[in-house]
């Protein structure tokens, strides 16, 4: 783990579910902000004790690039009992428009947060492109709707799901999982307000933390 300025940490851990196909590196990126009101972890996964032990002693709460980095948000939630910031999952209109799925195979959409949403086993705080989180984050959309980039004006950082990572080529936006009939250009151009903002962190949750230049790079 490492401190990227005062209140904001970054560490990695190998995913779980990784594995030798994957298009991305096995270690994953989290990071924690504390803004002297809360500690807020993103898309967490082998949270170092140090940051629970912070967890463990004031509000905290979970923000979710994306509703399938829930990595180990379940986990933190029966421990610590935070609530957990999240855009929606997929419905199965959504599997069926995007991916050209049955209505069978679509069932009840994505199992993503199922014990959060269904099961009742948290808070769940949903948000959307557009919104504007309590603790002062921006929402962009990335390469769909709940896939997220936020922009933190207290941190002057870019936190972003799998929209724009680092896969072996430096920042980048990934072009692999782009949904059908959705360019490249698209994407970048409805991020490019970023470039108007004091951008100074770019926090990756694939490949890691790097800076405005190469958020730039990315976008043009």
């Amino acid at each position: 783990m490492r401190e990227l300025r005062q209140g904001l940490w970054h560490w990695q851990a190998p995913h779980p579910d990784w594995g030798p196909s994957e298009p991305w590196d096995q270690n994953v990126s989290s990071y924690a902000i504390d803004d002297d009101e809360r500690l807020l972890l993103f898309d967490p996964l082998g949270v170092p004790s140090e940051i629970e032990a912070l967890a463990a002693g004031r509000e905290t709460a979970i923000v979710l690039t994306a509703p399938w980095h829930e990595r180990d948000a379940e986990s933190l939630v029966e421990r610590f009992g935070v609530a957990v910031y999240t855009p929606m999952p997929d419905t199965a209109q959504d599997l069926m428009d995007m991916y050209g799925l049955t209505a069978e195979q679509a069932g009840d959409g994505s199992p993503d947060l199922v014990w959060l949403l269904r099961e009742k086993k948290g808070e769940a705080r949903p948000y959307s492109p557009g919104d504007r989180l309590p603790f002062g984050a921006d929402v962009l959309t990335g390469h769909k709707p709940n896939d997220t980039v936020l922009w933190v004006e207290s941190q002057r950082a870019v936190i972003s799901g799998d929209t724009l990572g680092d896969f072996g080529r430096g920042l980048e936006i990934n072009e692999r999982w782009l949904r059908p009939g959705v360019t490249r250009e698209e994407i970048a151009e409805g991020l490019r307000p970023l470039l108007e903002l004091p951008v100074e962190h770019v926090l990756a949750t694939h490949g890691g933390p790097t800076d405005r230049a190469a958020l730039a790079r990315a976008l043009a």
